[in-house]
């Protein structure tokens, strides 16, 4: 069973999940993301992904967890995306023991981390909530540089520390989360890698196995 909601926090989505009995192995994508995640107790942070992770459920256990979108998580983590990348890291290797273990032992996991996310706030730069809206819209990225005035290196920069890879990264799995989706609303492939902005269907086919690690015709069967 999986949930997920809107935090009190902009840009960050609250989710938790049960493993029932019969839950398969999942196949998590990326999505210019990174979680502080609470299972069973352990609280942990999963960086941003350039490929899918492969989770391999154990039932009956319980995760409760905050994704930070537009690039708002290294604030709250204290240090850029670009360190995190691919990786997954206990938060007591990131924040002092004694924050982390009133979340390890809270009733309400998702209320702990909630508020100690707001504790450690801060807005988000405008350049990022810039870059991830283009990306997400299928705009041109080189424009978010005209618009901010920032020269295609400083954007760079700026990429790597939000979500932890640049504006070319983030605009591919972007564009992947898209054709998933119209894919798994049954439009058929030639659709998808015009409707998602390929250059044809096997630029797509070799975009899709580079990042989620199977064609797409078995990524949305599975």
């Amino acid at each position: 069973m999986y949930s997920e909601r809107a935090s009190s926090l902009p840009h960050v989505v609250a989710w938790w999940s049960v493993t029932g009995p019969a839950e398969r192995e999942k196949r998590i994508l990326p999505d210019g993301c990174l979680d502080i995640i609470w299972q069973d107790g352990r609280v942990f942070v999963a960086g941003p992904d350039t490929t899918a992770q492969i989770t391999r459920p154990v039932v009956g256990s319980r995760l409760f967890a905050l994704r930070f979108g537009a690039g708002t998580g290294p604030g709250v983590l204290g240090l850029p995306a670009s360190e995190l990348v691919d990786r997954q890291v206990p938060l007591d290797a990131l924040w002092p023991a004694a924050a982390v273990r009133p979340l390890s032992e809270a009733a309400d996991p998702l209320a702990a981390l909630i508020a100690a996310a707001r504790h450690r706030w801060s807005d988000p730069d405008p350049v990022s909530v810039a870059l991830v809206s283009a990306a997400r819209t299928g705009q041109p990225i080189s424009a978010v540089a005209f618009r901010c005035g920032l020269s295609p290196r400083q954007l760079q920069r700026r990429s790597n520390a939000a979500y932890g890879y640049g504006p070319k990264v983030l605009e591919r799995i972007f564009r992947m989360q898209r054709a998933v989706m119209l894919a798994r609303r049954g439009s058929p492939f030639a659709s998808v890698s015009a409707d998602a902005g390929y250059a044809d269907q096997a630029h797509l086919a070799r975009e899709v196995r580079a990042m989620a690690g199977v064609p797409l015709g078995v990524l949305i069967g599975s």
